[in-house]
């Protein structure tokens, strides 16, 4: 029941949450009330580095989501050029993270880690697309069984540390948790053209758990209406 309840804490978060505890118990000895707000800000701490378990589905063909937030873009754009993966448009999935969102990255899907890349760049609001094009981030180029596909960790307004746990070389597998990015980001997933998108804009992803694609599928793109 425990870990129904109370999701563990990504390593990278225990000293940004050891810096939040000793600044709460400076403010306390200052002023009482300004304890109180520092112990607020120390367990939205914990908060925002938890690292929840999911179910990752395994039919081969499915992408999942790599992030959890808001899909803010399900379109065709060409992939970051550092990645060598040709001008031509795929179908670009882009997932915004907000503050509240759990922010460990998932690896999409299944394959071999050919190219990572970081691109310095600038740190404009993460969910305007030009941010896939103008903001800092970490480009990953993965081989998979139904071809090449691109996931991307870009920086935000806030965020200014991306945090990737994984290498050229690296055999990975869907849900795998491969970093993150603190605090406030987004996350683009590049994929062939011609593959099903099962996600709309508007739609809440869960990472490692929400199906987004699936490589070997004839359904027509879904539709979505707001309620």
């Amino acid at each position: 029941m425990l870990r129904q309840v109370i999701a563990p804490i990504h390593p990278d978060g225990w000293r940004f949450i050891a810096l939040f505890a000793v600044a709460s118990l400076v403010l306390y000895w200052i002023a009482h009330p300004l304890g109180w707000i520092g112990l607020l800000a120390t367990l939205w701490c914990a908060y925002f580095f938890r690292d929840p378990w999911r179910v990752t589905p395994t039919r081969p063909g499915l992408v999942v989501a790599p992030a959890d937030g808001r899909i803010v873009a399900v379109d065709a754009a060409p992939p970051p050029p550092e990645l060598d993966m040709g001008a031509a448009p795929m179908l670009r999935i882009g997932i915004f993270l907000n503050v509240l969102d759990v922010h460990i990255n998932r690896i999409p899907m299944g394959g071999r880690i050919i190219r990572r890349i970081h691109h310095p760049g600038a740190f404009l609001n993460a969910s305007l697309d030009k941010a896939s094009e103008d903001n800092e981030r970490m480009s990953l180029r993965i081989a998979t069984p139904e071809g090449d596909i691109a996931v991307v960790q870009i920086a935000g307004l806030v965020a200014r540390r991306i945090v990737c746990g994984v290498d050229a070389g690296d055999t990975v597998v869907a849900g795998q948790r491969f970093g993150l990015i603190r605090f406030g980001s987004r996350t683009d997933v590049y994929l062939p053209a011609t593959w099903a998108r099962l996600a709309s804009v508007g739609q809440r992803a869960v990472g490692g758990e929400t199906v987004i694609a699936d490589a070997r599928s004839g359904e027509p793109p879904r539709q979505a209406m707001e309620h």
